[in-house]
């Protein structure tokens, strides 16, 4: 039988004192005279006012996906014991990014070229045309450089939220992808995500359509009252359809148009992007969906499985299943298999919405009691929750959270 990694294994190792993500902690350092030990990310150092680097003490730091002035100056910097990774070429995406996503740098391009000019969809059009899932060495290396990056970035986005409101704050939203905006399943959702980040819950979704969209514009409209999330949800079930691509996407920028500029202000210092609209965290292998664009932050991955795993291991707050097919019951029991073992420390509650959907059609409770009463942790059981009112399962997740 398995048994839980060590927790040193599993637990968020903070380095971000060893990491340069910015131009402003970068000249900091210049003018100390050392970046030695360090690891410089992404940055443009080829852009005035361009930096001169002879004279600083480099040995061991590591650039990579930095841009330099010439070939020269990273020769140097090799030559002078620095290790150094250059951004690949012919990449749309960087090889090492700094920062989460924004839905804005999601949508680049879209008022030019509609949704086949954004550059969301030009780095799936580059996924594809080098093997997809099954990438050539060049593409891979870039793609695993991309998603660390991306780890380095979430990790660094959510140290605040934690380090304020602990890991129990932290609610996962699953439930199927084809939902269409407007239904009853998608007002629930939105419903659901409201009251999550009105009650200081970031909520936390794969990023694509459906229900997952639903959830972050109901975190994305929190501040607002509820008239207003029902009237965003009407201008967005004009264009219900997500494989309708250029109407699903206007409606969507047309919404945050609406709304963004007018956000109220929020609480808290560098906590914006998680009370307007929480987290999402989709993946490129999915591409073929359109970008929700209503998330504050967005971790989008190549990789699904660590995409998978990271929503999973955030989420210890507890986890909302909304119906859906194989991709939402292959997250249950991948969820269930880590709250069995222990193997991110405690979960929260399991719940379930649709009583009749998960004991009837897709009869998961039969399956998933029984395996939580015999978890080594100790029956596990009263976890599981199943309702149809989205109140009673916002009620269940901020109990003790």
């Amino acid at each position: 039988m398995p048994t839980p990694p060590p927790a040193d294994v599993i637990a968020p190792h903070d380095t971000s004192h060893d990491e340069i993500e910015t131009r402003a902690e970068f000249d900091r350092h210049l003018v100390a005279g050392s970046l030695a030990g360090l690891t410089v990310q992404g940055l443009r150092l080829d852009l005035d006012p361009v930096p001169d680097l002879t004279a600083t003490e480099v040995a061991g730091t590591l650039f990579v996906g930095c841009r330099f002035a010439g070939r020269e100056v990273g020769a140097d910097l090799v030559r002078r014991g620095a290790n150094v990774v250059p951004p690949f070429s012919g990449l749309p995406y960087p090889t090492q990014p700094a920062h989460l996503y924004t839905p804005t740098d999601l949508a680049e391009g879209f008022a030019r070229g509609g949704f086949a000019g954004m550059y969301d969809t030009r780095v799936y059009a580059h996924f594809r045309a080098h093997g997809g899932a099954l990438p050539d060495v060049k593409e891979a290396l870039g793609q695993r450089l991309h998603d660390h990056g991306v780890d380095n970035a979430l990790a660094d986005a959510t140290r605040t939220w934690l380090s304020t409101h602990g890991p129990q704050s932290v609610v996962g939203v699953m439930g199927g992808h084809a939902v269409p905006r407007g239904s009853v399943p998608y007002r629930m959702a939105a419903v659901l995500g409201w009251e999550l980040a009105r009650a200081d819950r970031l909520v936390v979704t794969g990023g694509g359509p459906g229900v997952m969209e639903a959830a972050n514009l109901g975190a994305f409209l929190a501040a607002w009252p509820a008239r207003e999330l029902d009237t965003a949800i009407d201008l967005l079930a004009v264009s219900p359809d997500f494989t309708d691509h250029d109407r699903y996407t206007a409606a969507a920028l047309a919404v945050r148009d609406r709304y963004a500029a007018t956000v109220p202000q929020q609480r808290g210092p560098g906590l914006d992007w998680a009370r307007s609209g929480g987290l999402a965290i989709p993946t490129w292998l999915y591409g073929h969906e359109p970008a929700n664009l209503f998330a504050g932050r967005i971790a989008k991955y190549f990789s699904n499985a660590i995409r998978e795993d990271t929503i999973l291991r955030l989420a210890r707050g507890g986890i909302v299943f909304a119906p859906g097919r194989a991709g939402t019951v292959q997250e249950v029991f991948q969820a269930a298999t880590k709250t069995y073992y222990g193997t991110d420390g405690a979960s929260g509650a399991y719940v379930f919405l649709d009583r009749a959907y998960w004991t009837r059609e897709l009869p998961i409770e039969s399956l998933l009691r029984p395996l939580f009463a015999g978890s080594p942790a100790g029956d596990l059981s009263a976890s599981i929750h199943l309702t149809d009112d989205v109140h009673e399962a916002v009620r269940v997740l901020t109990a003790t959270a």
